[in-house]
């Protein structure tokens, strides 16, 4: 049996989270991911036209079942495009996940072709934004982002290069529970007034 990728590791976790679609457009950075959805059962690849429209339509997604939805766009005018549907997701407090793949991780910093830095981009439309530099990474992180979308209602965003998502993936990686839904009663703070909270008598 050939080794998982990161790509695919990336794919199983989302699916693990409840994700069955990601809505995007194919670019070379990011065909690692789209050809381990190719080769996932449980999750489709739902092409679009432009990124803006994968990020509403995921933003669509989350609000209308309330579960957590995903997108991806690939480095550049990719990330830029998700930008408006990622606000608006983040504003209405949908539970999206986003994957901005990026250019290759030695020629980060270098002014590279379509180099943009997402940690800075998607630092107002999302809970949670974090760079992927190593394989080894990419478990833990993609976990708090799916934490962060789920538990604060909002966007996560996860950059990942085009060369680690084709890297094998670790073979112990380091895993933990998902928690794949808001919990229905949300434990509150009970003020201390001094008086029950039905008293409304001030004598007697």
């Amino acid at each position: 049996m050939a080794k998982q990728t990161v790509a695919e590791q990336y794919v199983d976790i989302l699916v693990r989270a409840g994700v069955r679609r990601l809505y995007g457009v194919v670019g070379d950075s990011l065909n690692p991911v789209v050809d381990a959805v190719r080769r996932n059962a449980a999750i489709d690849w739902i092409q679009v036209r432009h990124e803006e429209t994968a990020a509403f339509a995921a933003g669509a997604e989350a609000q209308l079942t309330g579960s957590l939805a995903a997108c991806a766009g690939s480095c550049g005018p990719g990330h830029v495009h998700l930008i408006n549907g990622l606000y608006d997701a983040h504003r209405s407090m949908a539970p999206v996940i986003a994957l901005a793949s990026h250019i290759p991780s030695s020629e980060i910093g270098t002014s590279y072709f379509q180099e943009t830095h997402p940690e800075r981009l998607f630092q107002e439309c999302s809970h949670y934004c974090e760079l992927i530099s190593h394989p080894q990474q990419m478990p833990r992180v993609l976990q708090t982002a799916v934490q962060h979308a789920i538990g604060r209602s909002g966007v996560s965003v996860v950059a990942l290069p085009g060369d680690i998502a084709a890297r094998p993936a670790p073979e112990r990686a380091e895993e933990h529970a998902l928690v794949t839904s808001r919990p229905t009663v949300r434990p509150g703070t009970r003020r201390s007034t001094g008086s029950p909270a039905w008293s409304t008598r001030r004598g007697g």
